[in-house]
């Protein structure tokens, strides 16, 4: 089961990445998916309502404009809506998260899972991008997500690897110290 739904997640993912790029617009469209992504990993109510099959497609993607209509490309509405009305609501996160992956392979870099207490300006997105670029050796894309949980500092993720700059992380360490 865990394969077909990976194999599912892959091939919408890819399906998207050609959409896209035929399309136009790929970082507004990337980085509205992604931010709408994770609204829908962040809200129990909404990823219920979107993944309900009780309820019919046209109302669940209904529910995705009018999130969507009027503040996003309708490219990247009528993808969200896509995936919503086709059932894979419960499987939207994961589906845009590979495929922000494959837009940035693409460009051959990866993608930097940033959470922050605060909103980054551009200047302190593109000196953490450099700084993680420098610590993996790779071309890094921060895509940063707002989490109140995160007191301070920021936590990153890039594939499996997690630098953890919080300030929780470092009183825990402070605290192994003492």
């Amino acid at each position: 089961m865990a394969t077909e739904t990976g194999s599912k997640v892959e091939a919408y993912a890819r399906a998207l990445v050609l959409i896209v790029q035929t399309e136009g617009h790929a970082d507004e469209v990337e980085d509205e998916l992604f931010r709408f992504a994770r609204a829908v990993e962040g809200n129990d109510d909404l990823r219920m309502a979107l993944s309900d099959q009780s309820l019919p497609a046209e109302r669940r993607m209904a529910i995705v404009e009018d999130i969507l209509g009027a503040k996003a490309l309708y490219t990247s509405t009528a993808i969200a809506s896509f995936l919503v009305g086709a059932g894979r609501g419960r499987e939207l996160p994961a589906i845009i998260t590979r495929f922000v992956e494959m837009i940035a392979e693409t460009r051959e870099h990866v993608v930097a899972e940033v959470r922050s207490a605060i909103s980054l300006d551009d200047q302190q997105r593109e000196r953490l991008a450099v700084a993680l670029s420098t610590a993996t050796g790779k071309q890094v894309e921060v895509r940063v997500v707002i989490d109140e949980s995160v007191m301070g500092g920021i936590l990153a993720t890039i594939g499996e690897t997690v630098i953890d700059g919080t300030i929780r992380h470092r009183l825990e360490k402070f605290k192994e110290l003492l």
